[in-house]
């Protein structure tokens, strides 16, 4: 398929380039240096839109973000960088990877970006943006390889691309435009990163120009670990050849970077579920410490293969991406042909320390198999006897956590997306009309594993695996694993193997007569589903002295294994159309008004997957309204633009039927994963706009929503809140630039909402303050000062109680504490 593909492209691109040798004339190029001076017009949006349009004549709701103003936020994250989009809710608590977004109200149920594609030029990272712990951030990076980061939200991303319907957010790289380029050396002042960042490109003759660049990073990261968690890096490049009407460009990226990743923690609670006070434990900060410790490393397992093993949590988040693409564009006979293709090959391992549950250490050994008592199992203080575990740490808690470990053998991915667009003169006005099919290949295919053990609560990396021993002396636990079956019942241990196939033709109408322009598009989504799943079940458990010191430990009696012969088919197809319509009115030059309304869809994907939803004889659906997910939409705007000011304001309503696997606590306190059916609407307004004057500038969004739960498999939820959505998120950015410096602040935060869907727990509301000074002492040389959250804000963004606990304690997570950076980049 993919050489077919392959030939489809490049024929009609041979004839182009045949019938017009001579290249289009180049406009005056400015350097790098010069164009990190010069204001850039966002006026034209590409992103979820047939042709590139003037942003007043699109019916669409869009935002971008230049490469110049990205570098002023200062936030190298992609979760980070997101938090800055107007109606985009992303938290970004869990590190550089595996964040959790949504938008305008869709719920965030399940973890990653389930309504929200996240592509890279076009092209999405991932097919399907919730894949659990393996989200499309898991494999991008953000560097100075990115011009624009452009997206789109609600609207035409319904027929535009595959499995988004709430929106796209497309990284957009520079392709040589500018000559020359920068080097950058960055480094923490009161944390741990040391970091390097380049890019080069420009003109080779008058028709091919270049780009390359990328990042080298090394360091600890923004918590205390005590350890290098974060290294790595990145190498991006394209060349591009330009004809008359038209080009054609390679692109290539090759990853491979290990980033920390930061689980729940525990935080101390008091007050009532509407007031309630959070405050650290003793010895650990929630916003500079983790759990994640240089005292907890090495773990056995029995992998996929069914071989004993040992894995490291400090391998982290680890990614290895080897991508090439290929893009062209050309004239045929009146038609605009464009065609992008590209092939991911996407892997890598993780190894992540989550914990479950928060327990007095003094009742640990009563509430995990009987009496007894407790010793260091790891650390310097590794085989002492803990003789005060009420006071142990100063706060007399124990973590009961768990190492998930997924060897990610392919998540790779072949997109290709064809397609042809017309202007035709019609009745005194013009219609557009394009063609296009998309066609898309997602492996997912890896091996999973939970193992769960006991560690105390302190900060400062020193975080210790601890034993419990038996009254009669031997130990419950081996090294602080409590078993080796995992935390649940079954499946703890899990391979996956299954492969998407989709091909979704589509079409859209555009006619625009005067200041009126309507629109029509429609899509076609099939899907084929082939593969197996296998995991264990409660009797698939090997014994295995692991330490060789024979004695068998009630620990060591529990290796869970998933028998091949319990391996089960996957093989179903599904399909669902989605259109959307609108109508775009330009006012005046300035000023215009549209109306649309979408319905689109979302393959359930892997979070159905051993679920009572597909067959285990035969693997085709029990349940066929779970292959997708259905989502309505309706938006209103109004788009202002003049000089130096501009304003856009959008009313939206969505509504979602959804299956999806949620994490959340059970009735014993430990955190689950379960699965759940609901419905949700949502509506609401979204605000941006924007004011320069002189060297004066303010950027600002807001976004006002009300959602609510409609149907649910437990009826005392419907009529309440979903989870964590608040009824405001906004954004503002205020600078002062001048030839000397630049100062500001990216300033984003929430209202408060609830922890879980019961609507009891309140989360606080908060505002993080991200501080940038950029100083230009001499042409070509740039040195920068980054404070990101400056005033030491605890961000919460989530805690796994749905309601105050007796034990006055919760897990939840945060956004870091301060981190201040210092740079200085040379342009050449």
């Amino acid at each position: 398929m993919k050489s077919l593909y392959f030939t489809v492209a490049l024929a009609p691109l041979l004839f182009a380039t045949s019938s017009h040798a001579e290249a289009e004339q180049s406009p005056a190029r400015q350097t790098a240096w010069e164009a990190s001076r010069t204001r850039v017009s966002d006026d034209v949006v590409v992103t979820g839109v047939a042709k590139a349009r003037d942003r007043l004549d699109s019916a669409t709701s869009t935002s971008s973000i230049n490469d110049v103003e990205i570098t002023k936020i200062g936030a190298y994250s992609i979760s980070d960088l997101f938090r800055t989009i107007p109606g985009i809710r992303a938290e970004a608590s869990t590190g550089e990877v595996n964040g959790n977004y949504t938008i305008r109200g869709l719920p965030m149920v399940g973890s990653g970006a389930k309504y929200l594609q996240f592509q890279e030029d076009g092209l999405p990272v991932l097919e399907f943006g919730d894949i659990l712990a393996l989200t499309p951030d898991y494999f991008i990076r953000y560097d100075f390889n990115i011009g624009q980061i452009e997206s789109i939200r609600g609207g035409s991303s319904s027929t535009f691309a595959s499995n988004a319907p709430g929106g796209v957010i497309n990284l957009i790289s520079q392709t040589g435009e500018v000559e020359g380029g920068s080097f950058q050396a960055s480094s923490g002042l009161d944390y741990d990163t040391y970091r390097g960042d380049f890019n080069y490109g420009g003109h080779l003759t008058d028709s091919i120009r270049f780009n390359v660049g990328g990042f080298y990073r090394e360091g600890e990261g923004p918590r205390d670990s005590g350890f290098q968690g974060n290294h790595g890096g990145q190498i991006k490049a394209n060349i591009t050849k330009e004809f008359q009407g038209g080009f054609v460009r390679l692109e290539g990226k090759i990853l491979d970077d290990t980033v920390i990743g930061y689980g729940p923690a525990p935080l101390m609670v008091s007050g009532t579920n509407d007031d309630p006070d959070y405050t650290s434990t003793p010895n650990y900060s929630i916003t500079r410490d983790t759990l994640t410790s240089r005292n907890i490393s090495t773990i056995p397992l029995i992998n996929g293969d069914g071989d004993l093993t040992e894995v490291n949590i400090h391998d982290g988040n680890h990614a290895v991406v080897r991508s090439l693409g290929f893009h062209t564009r050309f004239n045929l006979r009146g038609w605009t042909v464009t065609d992008h293709m590209r092939y991911a090959d996407q892997s890598g391992d993780q190894s992540l320390n989550y914990p479950l549950a928060v327990v007095p250490a003094a009742l640990a050994p009563f509430a995990f198999g009987g009496a007894g008592t407790l010793a260091y199992a790891t650390g310097p203080q590794a085989g002492q006897a803990i003789t005060s575990p009420t006071t142990l740490n100063g706060n007399g808690l124990l973590a009961y956590s768990t190492l998930v470990h997924t060897d990610i053998n392919s998540l790779n991915n072949f997109t290709n997306d064809l397609r042809a667009s017309r202007v035709w003169n019609v009745g005194g006005g013009q219609l557009t009309t394009t063609l296009g099919v998309y066609n898309a290949e997602q492996d997912l295919e890896y091996d999973r594993q939970y193992i769960p053990f006991f560690q105390d609560v302190v900060g400062g990396g020193d975080s210790a695996l601890v034993d419990i021993i038996n009254p009669n002396g031997t130990p419950r636990t081996q090294d602080g694993v409590y078993n080796f079956f995992g935390p649940s019942t079954a499946g703890s241990n899990s391979r996956t193997d299954v492969r998407y196939s989709i091909i979704a033709p589509y079409g859209s109408l555009n006619y625009r007569i005067g200041k009126l322009a309507l629109g029509a598009s429609v899509r076609f989504d099939s899907g084929e589903v082939t593969g197996s799943t296998v995991a264990n079940g409660m009797t698939d458990v090997r014994t295995i002295d692991v330490d060789n010191d024979g004695v068998i430990t009630q620990a060591e009696r529990t290796f869970a294994f998933a028998p091949a012969a319990k391996t089960t088919p996957v093989d179903y197809d599904y399909d669902y159309t989605s259109y959307s319509v609108s109508a775009n009115y330009r006012v005046s030059e300035t000023f215009s008004t549209f109306a649309r309304y979408s319905q689109g869809g979302r393959a359930a994907a892997e979070k159905i997957l051993r679920s009572p939803a597909i067959s285990s004889v035969d693997g085709d659906l029990v349940q066929p309204d779970a292959a997708y997910d259905p989502v309505d939409q309706a938006e209103i705007g109004l788009k202002y633009r003049t000089d130096g000011l501009f304003a856009n304001v959008t009313g939206f309503w969505a509504e979602v039927s959804e299956t999806n696997q949620q994490i959340r606590p059970g009735a014993n306190g430990v955190t689950q994963l379960v699965l759940v059916q609901r419905s949700y609407e949502a509506m609401g307004a979204e605000f941006e706009g924007g004011v320069r004057r002189g060297p004066l500038s303010l950027t600002a969004g807001a976004t006002v929503t009300s959602a609510e739960i409609t149907e649910a498999e437990d009826p005392t939820l419907v009529g309440n809140t979903p989870r964590r959505q608040a009824d405001v998120i906004f954004q503002v950015m205020p600078q002062y630039e001048n030839d000397l410096f630049t100062v500001g602040a990216s300033i984003v935060g929430t209202t408060e909402s609830y922890s879980q869907d019961q609507n009891q727990l309140k989360l606080p509301a908060y505002a993080t303050v991200n501080a940038f000074l950029q100083i230009r002492p001499v042409e070509r040389v740039v040195l920068s000062l980054n404070a990101n959250n400056l005033f030491d804000e605890m961000a919460i963004t989530d805690v796994s109680a749905d309601t105050l606990p007796a034990s006055g304690v919760v897990l939840a997570q945060t956004l870091p504490g301060r981190t201040v950076t210092a740079a200085v980049r040379f342009y050449f």
